[in-house]
């Protein structure tokens, strides 16, 4: 399953967008950079237990947790 070395490069690039849209002044893009979050925390899981990164794993389930707090916050 070497096909799965590549899950980290979108992940990464998921992570980045995410980071960008989260950032931003707009409330929509931030909403939309949320659910980006998610994506890049699934991607990283997934590549994660292929290279069996559990200390990887561990944080991107940390960084969910936070990312719903994040969301829960942006919509009050």
């Amino acid at each position: 399953m070497q096909y799965l070395d590549w899950v980290q490069w979108p992940a990464m690039l998921v992570t980045i967008a995410a980071a960008w849209l989260v950032g931003s002044g707009v409330k929509h893009r931030r909403e939309i950079g949320f659910w980006v979050f998610l994506t890049s925390n699934v991607l990283w899981v997934i590549w994660g237990v292929y290279a069996q990164a559990w200390a990887l794993i561990f944080l991107q389930v940390a960084l969910a947790g936070m990312n719903f707090r994040g969301m829960v916050k942006n919509w009050n």
